[in-house]
């Protein structure tokens, strides 16, 4: 919880929302609004949650314009309330920093560009020709692999590792287990021998790019794997080898991009999604979870897999499922027969 907190005319003013009730009331961290206590904000961005207006404790809820008259207690009213809430949680955000400076047990090769007001954690190892912007925070069993770069004011946290070449831009946050610039998976077979193909390209990463914990983003083969500005992964996601991720876009966890791929910008991929190899989505393509993506779209909303079900009913359809292709082979024997009636009838 801040210590500070903030008034709610200073929260108004900086999410762009009106005070409904004492603007001077003060505010010292963020609840949901069934939990919310004195002291704290909450918001109502989903319906659902709706009917706990009336009896919340919370000393304000960020909200839309025509709940305000029937909220019990101070209001922020705009016209996004999640939004409100993400900015307020950054306002109200308990995350410790780390100590600027160079923690004793760090080893940082001679070579290294480690800026003075970046922080190194406890046991880090920077490589030679490394490049460490102002601002950054490396914490601590991080490694950062020969002659990559990371841009001002990033964050990685612990056990996060950058292999050789890795470009990470500005403002960049990569969460603990992480690694990126590894080999993809890149393998000839000879004789039923797999013969390695050495991944030659790098990774590079634009400005705000922020990953969850234990992800993983291959290297190129040849050309690099490139993330666009303010890309968005969730944890446990995977892209292969030269795929390319355009700006904006984000991706919910278990889901892989394959190799040679494209994701267009302001794109978003749901959870435990599979794209597959060299196919390209546009900008602005929306997949939802749980769906296998092996064709080239173009922009809009996509689904595949099957929803859930009883299970006796999944069993069914299942069996049906595996009868199509006869009974198409049935419909196309029919559709000939009806045909040769109808010709028949004709003649007569």
């Amino acid at each position: 919880m801040s210590d500070k907190g903030y008034t709610l005319e200073e929260i108004a003013q900086s999410i762009g929302a009106t005070v409904s009730g004492n603007a001077a009331c003060r505010v010292f961290a963020i609840n949901t609004i069934q939990d919310a206590s004195e002291g704290e904000i909450a918001f109502l961005s989903n319906p659902k949650y709706q009917s706990y207006l009336k009896s919340t404790k919370a000393s304000a809820v960020i909200l839309l314009q025509e709940l305000a008259d029937s909220c019990p207690v101070n209001a922020l009213v705009m016209d996004n309330p999640y939004l409100g809430f993400a900015k307020v949680a950054q306002l109200l955000d308990t995350t410790p920093s780390q100590t600027p400076g160079i923690h004793p047990s760090a080893v940082i090769d001679s070579t290294a560009d480690v800026d003075p007001t970046a922080s190194v954690g406890a046991n880090a190892v920077i490589e030679s020709n490394v490049t460490i912007g102002r601002n950054v925070q490396i914490a601590s069993g991080c490694v950062i692999g020969q002659d990559s770069s990371i841009g001002d004011d990033s964050r990685l946290f612990a056990n996060v590792s950058l292999y050789h070449g890795v470009v990470i831009g500005k403002r960049a946050i990569i969460h603990g287990g992480t690694v990126i610039g590894s080999d993809g998976f890149g393998f000839a077979n000879e004789a039923g021998v797999w013969i390695k193909i050495p991944q030659l390209g790098n990774v590079v990463i634009g400005d705000d790019f922020e990953c969850g914990a234990n992800c993983t983003i291959d290297r190129g083969a040849i050309n690099d794997t490139i993330i666009g500005d303010g890309v968005k992964l969730d944890n446990m996601c995977h892209l292969a080898h030269n795929a390319e991720f355009g700006d904006h876009s984000a991706m919910a966890a278990y889901s892989g991009v394959a190799g040679s791929s494209k994701v267009g910008k302001y794109c978003t991929i749901s959870g435990r999604v599979s794209v597959l190899g060299h196919i390209e989505l546009a900008d602005g393509v929306h997949v939802t979870a749980g769906s296998q993506v092996s064709k080239s779209l173009e922009k809009g909303a996509y689904s595949s897999g099957t929803p859930l079900m009883p299970n006796r009913e999944w069993k069914r359809n299942v069996t049906r499922l595996r009868q199509l292709d006869e009974i198409a082979r049935t419909m196309k024997r029919l559709e000939k027969r009806l045909a040769e009636l109808e010709s028949e009838k004709d003649d007569e």
